[in-house]
């Protein structure tokens, strides 16, 4: 038995919502699709989840469609000794391979694939594109920038090289 209706209905599913009881209500008040971020959990989470909705479709005899949503690849800064720092618009700041903890001069990348990408002139967003750095110099393991957008940034924030295709798989 289908339901007939265009519009579906998603709901991820998390710690809060795995047990057998809660899927069951929730696809009782409508739910089609059941979403599995594979960003969170262990594997065994998710196939314990999967099991119980496969379970659910052959006691309903309706079919439930779940949405595994892949995490891609996570670039990211390092950690800093002091906690978050203050970048300000027309300062230095140094990205740089080795493993010390950042401060307001400079933080670890820990990606080589991005220092063989870069190239004086290039721009990089960092915390979800809210800063912007210029690459002024560079090498292997370093690249010396000029903060273009400045803001707070923290421990473990995002990394972006728009437009340059960096060597990395689609999925982690």
């Amino acid at each position: 038995m289908r339901r007939s209706r265009n519009a579906k209905i998603v709901a991820t599913l998390g710690p809060a919502s795995s047990n057998a009881d809660t899927i069951r209500a929730l696809f009782l008040a409508g739910v089609d699709v059941f979403r599995l971020n594979f960003s969170h959990g262990s594997a065994s989470d998710h196939r314990a989840r999967f099991a119980i909705l496969r379970e659910l479709e052959r006691q309903t005899g309706r079919p439930i469609g779940i949405l595994a949503d892949l995490q891609g690849p996570k670039l990211r800064v390092g950690t800093f000794a002091a906690g978050p720092v203050e970048l300000v618009a027309g300062q230095a700041f140094r990205l740089e391979l080795a493993g010390v903890a950042g401060d307001a001069t400079r933080v670890q990348l820990p990606h080589p694939e991005i220092f063989a990408a870069l190239r004086p002139g290039l721009e990089l967003l960092l915390d979800d594109g809210r800063l912007r750095l210029a690459v002024e110099d560079c090498g292997s393991d370093f690249a010396h920038t000029r903060v273009l957008v400045g803001g707070g940034l923290s421990d473990r924030k995002g990394v972006n090289v728009p437009g340059v295709t960096l060597p990395i798989g689609a999925l982690t």
